[in-house]
């Protein structure tokens, strides 16, 4: 029996030791230009071209195709998207789970919708590995993984919202507030995989205890936590120093973004993962 963990590229992932994985890209276009968000992609080019771009941008989710050829020769295929509150990710990836277990017997494939991004989409997929390593059946596996997802949360420190507002996923009543005199919003992914505002602040030192504060609000004591940043590797090492001072055995990993999650969260912002 051959399994496979799927996510797209929303996850800031490309490898995983020790189970077959594969990325599905998502795509961020301009009028004259694609960026496909793949190991390849130069992503802090592709900022800096969006940065002096006057026109509109936007995504694509995976295609079907693109989906199918993931799933692919594999028995039993464990799926992780962006959440699809916001994005077409999700249903994409359940139209090609019903053709490929419709066009192949005894085979199994199961789309888990993160509600989220980022570093919660990674902490659900090294769970599954964890699970497959037991070599536990299909559908307790299934179980397990949505029951983590239970258990983890999202929070976000943007410098900016532009991006979000373009796109129509905030009002731009609200992003226009952020990025003026260092201010930086934070927000968290809702329970129904939306962008919730939770409170705003002025300054690094300010973003560092306020990510504190928001994590152990939300239940953390010490687990998995998994930071990714838009180039601003300083306020990563900040927020992993101050968790691991009253944290000191937390299991923490910081990496930067990659292009979908860097283009929505633009330079400088922070998203922060975390078991609770």
């Amino acid at each position: 029996m051959k399994r496979k963990i799927v996510a797209d590229s929303s996850c800031d992932m490309w490898e995983l030791n020790g189970v077959d994985f594969a990325v599905a890209p998502i795509t961020i276009s301009t009028d004259n230009k694609h960026y496909v968000d793949n190991q390849e992609l130069d992503v802090h080019l592709m900022s800096e071209e969006l940065a002096k771009y006057k026109g509109v941008s936007h995504t694509a989710c995976p295609s079907v195709g693109s989906w199918l050829d993931c799933y692919e020769g594999f028995d039993e295929v464990f799926v992780i998207t962006l959440t699809g509150a916001m994005s077409g990710t999700y249903n994409s990836a359940m139209t090609a789970k019903g053709i490929y277990e419709e066009e192949n017997e005894n085979v199994k494939v199961h789309v888990f919708d993160s509600l989220s991004t980022g570093p919660e989409m990674r902490l659900l997929i090294e769970k599954l590995k964890e699970k497959i390593d037991e070599d536990l059946p299909f559908e307790e596996i299934v179980e397990k993984g949505q029951d983590y997802l239970n258990h983890t949360r999202l929070f976000f420190a943007l410098k900016s919202l532009h991006n979000f507002a373009m796109n129509g996923r905030v009002s731009k009543a609200v992003a226009s507030a952020i990025g003026v005199l260092n201010i930086s919003i934070f927000a968290t992914a809702s329970e129904e995989g939306t962008i919730q505002q939770i409170s705003k602040c002025r300054g690094e030192k300010k973003v560092v205890k306020s990510m504190i504060e928001h994590l152990e609000d939300a239940g953390y004591h010490g687990g998995k936590v998994r930071i990714s940043h838009a180039d601003n590797l300083k306020l990563a090492h900040n927020v992993r120093d101050k968790i691991l001072e009253l944290y000191p055995n937390a299991d923490i990993i910081v990496y930067p973004m990659g292009g979908l999650c860097t283009y929505y969260a633009e330079i400088g912002g922070l998203l922060v993962g975390c078991e609770c």
